[in-house]
C-alpha cells in the first residue's frame, strides 16, 4: 500500500492519520517494536513484532498494565527523536481509542465532525511531542487524556456564550509593578545575570520548565543524558528557589552578593569542563584499548 497510490486523500485528520499508518506498517517491511528488549515479566512476545500486530495484542490484554507502559515509552522516545514516521506509528497506535473518543464527542455535535477529529489529533500530538513524562507511569492514558480534551474543548467552546459582571466599575489606568514584573522569562534572565543559572543552561530551563517542552530532545541536542539533564534542571529549582525566598530575583543584591554568586557560577563551570573534559579523553582511549 502506498500514501501516493492515486486514491483520495481523506479530508479527516483521523482517517489520514489511519491510512498513513496503514502505508508505514504493510508487508513486506513493516514497522516492527523489538519486544524481546522489554523483558519477560512484560508477557510480551520475545521477538521483534510488527506494529499492527502488537496493537491488537495490546487490546487484547487490557490488564497488561507494565507491556503497555514499557510500548508507549518506547513509542514516545522513538516519536521524540527518531522522526515522523515514528510519530505516525504512535498516532496509528492509538487510533482505536482516538475513534472512539471522535464518536462519544460527534453525539449531537452540530458542527463538522472532522473539527473534531482534527482537535483530538492536535491534542494527542502536542502531548506526544512535549507533554507526557517519560517518568511518570501511565503516559499511554496522559497522551489519551490530552486527546480527549482537546475535542471536549471544542465542544464547549461551541457552546452559549456565559454572560459575566460588567466589569467597567474596575479602576484603570497603569499600574507600576515590580521587578522582575513577575514574568517568569525575566526572572529566568535576571537568574542568569546573577549567575545563579548558568548562561549554556538558560534556554533548556526555559523550554522545559517554562514551556514544558519533552525533555529527551533537548538533552539530545545539548549532548548529555537526559537522567544528566533532569538532575541539571533540578539543581538549577532549588538555587531559583533559594533565590525567591532570599528576594534576590525580585530585588536588590548586594555587589558582595552577586560576587558570591558568580564565583559559584565560575566552580560550576570548571566542575562541568572538567567532566566533559574526562568523558572526551575516555572516549578517546577506547579504540586504542581494542586496538591492543
Amino acid at each position: 500500500m502506498s500514501v501516493s497510490d492515486g486514491t483520495d486523500w481523506p479530508t479527516s485528520a483521523l482517517d489520514a492519520a489511519a491510512t498513513a499508518f496503514a502505508a508505514l506498517t504493510c508487508e513486506p517491511a513493516p514497522l516492527v517494536l523489538d519486544c524481546a528488549a522489554f523483558g519477560l515479566d512484560t508477557g510480551l512476545p520475545q521477538q521483534e513484532v510488527p506494529l499492527p500486530a502488537l496493537r491488537e495484542w495490546l487490546l487484547r490484554h487490557p490488564r497488561a498494565y507494565a507491556a503497555r507502559d514499557e510500548v508507549w515509552r518506547e513509542l514516545i522516545r522513538r516519536a521524540r527523536l527518531d522522526g515522523p514516521h515514528w510519530v505516525v506509528a504512535a498516532v496509528g497506535m492509538a487510533m482505536p481509542a482516538l475513534r472512539q473518543y471522535a464518536g462519544r464527542l460527534c453525539e449531537g455535535y452540530n458542527g463538522d465532525p472532522a473539527d473534531v477529529d482534527a482537535e483530538i489529533l492536535t491534542g494527542f500530538l502536542t502531548a506526544l511531542r512535549d507533554r507526557a513524562d517519560l517518568t511518570k507511569p501511565a503516559p499511554y492514558a496522559s497522551l489519551c487524556k490530552a486527546a480527549w480534551r482537546a475535542g471536549r474543548d471544542l465542544r464547549l467552546r461551541q457552546q452559549e456564550y456565559v454572560p459575566v459582571e460588567d466589569i467597567e466599575h474596575v479602576t484603570s489606568g497603569p499600574r507600576t509593578p515590580k521587578v522582575p514584573y513577575g514574568h517568569p522569562d525575566l526572572l529566568v534572565r535576571r537568574a542568569v545575570t546573577l549567575g545563579i543559572l548558568d548562561p549554556e543552561d538558560e534556554q533548556a530551563y526555559i523550554d522545559v520548565r517554562l514551556g514544558r517542552r519533552a525533555i529527551e530532545p533537548i538533552a539530545a541536542a545539548a549532548g548529555v543524558s537526559v537522567d544528566a539533564l533532569r538532575m541539571r534542571l533540578s539543581r538549577i529549582d532549588g538555587r531559583i528557589a533559594e533565590a525567591l525566598t532570599d528576594g534576590l530575583l525580585t530585588g536588590g543584591a548586594s555587589p558582595e552578593t552577586v560576587a558570591q554568586l558568580r564565583l559559584q557560577a565560575g566552580q560550576r563551570g570548571r566542575r562541568r569542563a572538567g567532566r566533559a573534559a574526562a568523558r572526551r579523553e575516555a572516549a578517546a582511549q577506547v579504540p586504542v584499548t581494542a586496538a591492543a
